[in-house]
């Protein structure tokens, strides 16, 4: 059953390989995004580094080990 499920997962990445392989050439190019959506990831990656960085807001607790 475990070879079933593994050769189906190889075979849907080898197609999604392909696809992204041909499909950039047999479609037109695009035109570039608006300058906002540009900023997406920068505003995403700045939010992931003050969360990373800023305190922890629980409460100091002290444990004890039985």
């Amino acid at each position: 059953m475990f070879r079933y499920f593994k050769s189906i997962a190889v075979m849907v990445m080898v197609v999604l390989t392909v696809f992204l392989l041909v499909l950039p050439l047999v479609l037109p190019p695009l035109p570039p995004p608006p300058l906002v959506l540009l900023f997406v990831p920068v505003f995403i990656m700045s939010l992931l580094v003050f969360l990373a960085f800023s305190p922890s807001k629980l409460p100091d607790t002290p444990s004890t080990s039985v």
